[in-house]
């Protein structure tokens, strides 16, 4: 067998040689001298040509039969819409009996209430209850329709106007929901192809704006300002396009996830350093920051035009709901138009409004108000600065104290499930109630978790020496 393949090889060598030296393998055509190999890489071309034109061969279908589709439907599983549910995830928050001031009821059980940001103890105060008590009388609870479909009431101007005029701004706009305030304001400036400039720690509100915006987003160090420069440094430096697009830096005044209180002096000097624009969350700062509680602004003694747009929930220091944004009147406008949970959502109910409203007035007659609330985070501070096994990663004038482990176990579960033990031996052996920073599969905050407090201005000494006792005997105990 093999002579006779090796008889086929040299058999089809010589037919190759002799077309080769064919006549036609010297042939002119035009002229022009043609060599045999010329005439064999035509043809293979026509032939290349030819098989890709053709069209496929298929096979036509056979339809299946009925007794096949049962037996496919039958083996089909669907994916689950959720994930399965597994023990870790199931979990039963303590339940409030009664409003979430200093002192409340949980689980029928009197706590002392370092749960809730209620900064300025405004929860339960009777010139704000009066304020919505009047309120529901004239306007009843809801509005029954978004601001600019006959859901805009004369206390919503009132209170947008109330809040510009404290804060020193031209104008602001209110929002239904608090935490739906940054993520409708961050989409409805910043757009597809702009470039954003987030700090890494920044919470759940912030981060899902700069998810629906769709522009891109890099993130900085935690309230590093190196980082910060040289991110702004490298998004610039050679990006021809830099200067035609629009770019932001966004932030919070206090950071919910860390208690740190953002540079803003620096940032400004940045900000007009490399020509970008900044968004600033003051949830947790307005109300709290500054000689009397204008926010960040005051603070940092920067004029509050420096800053681009300004949002902030009023769940926290004003102790009702809702949100702001403020800012220039092109700032303000534009949000009427473009702006999802301003133009869509059902607007504020009235009353709550009206509360804000009341809140803000209160705060501006009673600045003995701020001096209870920084004295008591220094004494809490201070109570806990020797902590053992936990340190406090917070700035000294927030309102929201955060501990953190001095050793991790190197895994946020297990760091969680120490921490879970802390807060819940706690609140079941001294009555105080304290949280874990726990976070959605949705959150990507980078930070270490840790334990929270909201220091309020209502919180009696006795309170915070007693809460400050409970937590060093407990994690004396609980930490290796």
């Amino acid at each position: 067998m093999a002579s006779g393949l090796m008889n086929i090889t040299a058999n089809a060598m010589d037919w190759v040689s002799s077309a080769f030296d064919a006549p036609f393998a010297k042939a002119v055509l035009f002229g022009v001298p043609i060599d045999g190999h010329l005439v064999v890489e035509a043809l293979l071309i026509v032939v290349i040509l030819f098989q890709l034109t053709r069209k496929s061969y298929k096979p036509p279908k056979k339809p299946l039969t009925e007794k096949e589709i049962d037996e496919l439907c039958d083996d089909w599983e669907p994916e689950p819409l959720t994930p399965e549910i597994t023990e870790e995830m199931k979990f039963e928050p303590p339940t409030l009996e009664s409003a979430a001031g200093p002192h409340c009821i949980v689980d029928g059980k009197d706590v002392i209430n370092f749960a809730s940001a209620n900064y300025l103890g405004l929860i339960g105060n009777e010139k704000i209850i009066d304020s919505c008590v009047g309120a529901l009388e004239k306007y009843g609870v809801g509005s029954c329709g978004p601001r600019g479909f006959y859901g805009t009431i004369d206390v919503h101007l009132d209170c947008e106007t109330r809040i510009a005029k404290f804060i020193g701004t031209p104008d602001s706009i209110l929002y239904s929901y608090g935490i739906s305030t940054i993520f409708s304001v961050i989409p409805a400036f910043c757009k597809k192809g702009d470039i954003i400039i987030a700090d890494e720690g920044v919470h759940w509100g912030v981060q899902n704006g700069l998810y629906l915006s769709r522009s891109t987003v890099v993130y900085f160090k935690h309230n590093d300002m190196k980082s910060l420069e040289s991110t702004l440094e490298r998004m610039t430096r050679g990006n021809k396009r830099a200067h035609k697009i629009r770019r932001y830096i966004v932030a919070e005044a206090i950071y919910q996830n860390s208690g740190q209180i953002a540079p803003l002096d620096e940032i400004v000097k940045l900000k007009e350093k490399y020509k970008f624009r900044i968004i600033l969350d003051e949830s947790h700062s307005f109300g709290v920051l500054g000689n009397t509680g204008r926010g960040l602004a005051e603070y940092s003694n920067v004029p509050v035009d420096k800053i681009d747009i300004i949002t902030a929930g009023m769940g926290n220091a004003l102790a009702t709901d809702g949100g702001f944004c403020t800012g220039s009147m092109r700032v303000v406008d534009h949000q009427r138009l473009s702006s999802a949970g301003y133009v869509f959502s059902a607007s504020l109910p009235p009353y709550l409004a009206s509360a804000a409203i009341s809140a803000v007035d209160y705060l501006e007659e009673n600045p003995l108000i701020l001096t209870n609330l920084r004295a008591n985070i220094a004494t809490l501070f201070k109570e806990l600065s020797d902590l053992e096994g936990l340190t406090i990663a917070s700035h000294s004038l927030s309102p929201i104290i955060f501990l953190k482990l001095n050793k991790s176990t190197g895994s946020d579960k297990s760091d969680l499930q120490l921490l879970d033990t802390i807060a819940n031996q706690v609140l079941k052996e001294d009555s105080v109630f304290i949280v874990t920073t726990k976070r959605s599969y949705l959150d990507k905050c980078r930070l270490p978790i840790g334990l929270r407090m909201f220091v309020s201005a209502s919180h009696s000494e006795s309170d915070l020496l007693k809460s400050a006792t409970a937590l060093k005997r407990v994690a004396k105990i609980v930490l290796p």
